[in-house]
This record gives C-alpha cells, sequence and structure tokens, in this order.
C-alpha cells in the first residue's frame, strides 16, 4: 500500500513538515495571485467527455517528449529551490524520475550542481534548465557542461527578465535567494537576465545538438518566434502564476499556442495540475505532456524521493483510468471532442 493515497494527503504531510515560511513560498503566487488562482480555475472549468462501448482493456498513459519514453505524460519541473524539500535536492527529483519512468527538468538554480545531479541518477533523463545570466561565454560553458554530463535536452527559460512581485515572501521577510547554496551559478549577473532576446535563443539553438525547450511561451506570437529560433519543444507556462500577475490560466492560451505551433515543436504545460484527469484535459487541448512543480515539492516535503515516486506513480495510474473512462486507450488519441467548457448551472 502506498503511504498517501491522495493528493490532498500528500499535501497535508508537506504542510506538517515545512516551516511556515516555506510553506507559504512554495504555495504563493505574485501580487494578487490572480494568475495562480487562474491556473486551477481554469483548469476546473473544462469538463470531460467521455465515449462509451469501446475496447479500453489496453488502455496505456505510456508517451515520449523529445523521443524519450515515457510511463506517462508527466514531468518533473524546475524548481530553483528544491533543496528546501528534500536535502537532496535535485539530485532525488533525477533518482525518483528514472524510478517512475518520467524525466526531470533540472534547474540552474538548484543544488547540488548539474554533474552531481546526473551522478546520482545515472542514465536518467535529465533536462538542463538554463537563465541567462552572464555573457554567451558563460552560457555556452554551461551548455557543455550540460551535454558532458549526459543531459538529453536544454531548456531556456524567458518570462523571467526580471522577479516577480512575491507580496507573501515580502510579508514574511522570506528571501528565496539565500535560502539554498546555488553551485552552477558562479559568475552570474542576474541583470543580464533582463536583456535575453530572440536572437539569443536562436544562437543557443545553433550552439549545441540538444534539442532546445523553450519555457515561459503564453502568446502564439512568441509561440511562432521560439519555433523560428529553432526551439524543439515549448512549455507553456505563466511560471505557476508567480511573475506577470494578473494574466490567464495557463490551459486558458494552451490552444492557441499549440495552434500556433502547427506541429513544428512539441508543447507541454504547467500550471496547476495535480490529478490524472488534469494531465487529460491538457493532452485534450494539445499538449503532449505536464510538467510539474508544486506537485513535486510537496511531495518530496512530505516523503522525500519515496513520495515522489508514488505521486508520479498516481498520476499515471489516475491517467490511465481518465483515458479509458474517455473511451480511449493512448494519450495521442485525446483530442478536442474529449472537452468541454463548464457552462453556469
Amino acid at each position: 500500500m502506498p503511504t498517501f493515497a491522495t493528493a490532498d494527503e500528500v499535501a497535508d504531510a508537506a504542510r506538517a513538515n515545512l516551516p511556515t515560511e516555506v510553506w507559504e513560498y512554495v504555495n504563493g503566487g505574485a501580487a494578487t495571485e490572480v494568475t495562480l488562482r487562474r491556473n486551477r480555475a481554469a483548469l476546473d472549468a473544462l469538463l470531460l467527455r467521455g465515449r462509451v462501448a469501446r475496447d479500453v482493456s489496453s488502455a496505456s498513459a505510456a508517451t515520449t517528449f523529445l523521443g524519450v519514453e515515457l510511463a506517462s505524460p508527466v514531468l518533473l519541473a524546475p524548481i530553483g529551490t528544491v533543496g528546501l524539500f528534500d536535502a537532496d535536492g535535485a539530485a532525488a527529483c533525477a533518482r525518483a524520475a528514472a524510478r517512475a519512468g518520467s524525466a526531470a527538468f533540472i534547474s540552474i538554480l538548484a543544488t547540488p550542481s548539474l554533474e552531481d545531479v546526473a551522478a546520482a541518477a545515472p542514465g536518467a533523463p535529465l533536462i538542463y534548465q538554463h537563465y541567462v545570466r552572464g555573457d554567451r561565454e558563460w552560457s555556452l560553458e554551461l551548455v557543455r557542461r550540460a551535454e558532458a554530463a549526459g543531459y538529453r535536452a536544454l531548456c531556456l527559460t524567458v518570462d523571467s527578465p526580471v522577479d516577480g512581485l512575491r507580496e507573501r515572501e515580502l510579508r514574511l521577510r522570506f528571501d528565496r535567494g539565500r535560502a539554498q547554496a546555488q553551485p552552477n551559478l558562479v559568475g552570474a549577473r542576474r541583470e543580464l537576465q533582463a536583456a535575453v532576446t530572440w536572437s539569443d535563443v536562436a544562437w543557443l539553438a545553433d550552439e549545441t545538438a540538444l534539442p532546445l525547450v523553450v519555457k515561459g511561451i503564453t502568446h502564439p506570437g512568441d509561440a511562432t518566434l521560439a519555433v523560428e529560433a529553432g526551439a524543439a519543444a515549448l512549455v507553456v507556462s505563466n511560471h505557476g502564476g508567480r511573475q506577470l500577475d494578473p494574466q490567464p490560466g495557463a490551459v486558458e492560451v494552451l490552444a492557441d499556442v499549440v495552434e500556433a505551433v502547427g506541429g513544428r515543436a512539441e508543447v507541454a504545460v504547467d500550471g496547476g495540475f495535480v490529478r490524472g484527469s488534469d494531465v487529460v484535459k491538457a493532452l485534450a487541448l494539445g499538449a503532449r505532456a505536464v510538467l510539474i512543480g508544486r506537485a513535486m515539492c510537496f511531495a518530496l516535503a512530505a516523503g522525500g524521493e519515496d513520495a515522489l515516486v508514488e505521486t508520479l506513480e498516481r498520476l499515471r495510474v489516475e491517467c490511465e483510468r481518465t483515458l479509458a473512462l474517455l473511451g480511449v486507450t493512448a494519450p495521442d488519441a485525446v483530442g478536442a471532442e474529449h472537452v468541454t467548457p463548464a457552462r453556469p448551472l
């Protein structure tokens, strides 16, 4: 029997284990937190429409992302402060992903170093997440380190030229920048993150053989520019509601981004995903996969690596259950016909 049977049990255990300021930090958003709330509200406003009398005895959530085989369309998001939730930091995420048949984005801001994370989970499918906090030579050195360590792809986050106004953190006087070591950031300059343009994205795509993922896309125009710059995949994301506020929830803009991409790149999404049915809704709108961030942190705080493996396995089972109840047997078989906006009762 699993230690935690439901997402609510995981969250309750995490809250019991975390200091108040860390619990508020992980649950918080920017400014008035409209975006944070809309991420969840937009998912709840989508209803599922199933077809019946279909043979779903072979339903499976297995899929791929950038050629990596996955047990389900659920990936671990890059969280820079993951060390606040488990002493092993991103190494615990890498091991959990390998055990559960998932893949993990590893943040440049996380601990331990990107090489130590890879060494902790040999062969695990890892994606190195980069912020531009130095000149091109500085960025290229980190990319080369990721290549040498065996990372499968490179992710550039582009939605954070400056930090969002995190009012919960201000009220608690919580300084996330001092909360943990950041071994990958030697020589970093935060202000350079505000100078990134599409020419930098194109340069990075040209400089590496790794597939480039661009994270932080919410506008179809930017989706087009990202593909033209060489992106192999996009992550539709409003940074969990922690940057620009107010703005639409992630799933509110997902279909527009998918349409703009037109099949030229794979599309993933994050923001408020808790259950397998949430994941399937994203698939119906055209996403290839979903990233979990807060749910990952909750699991680590609740029970470490083992609890995170349980969370990924629970999401896989819930995805397969939802697929079967929709009358389909695979993630690729889900489409727009399977979701409908909720009407006022």
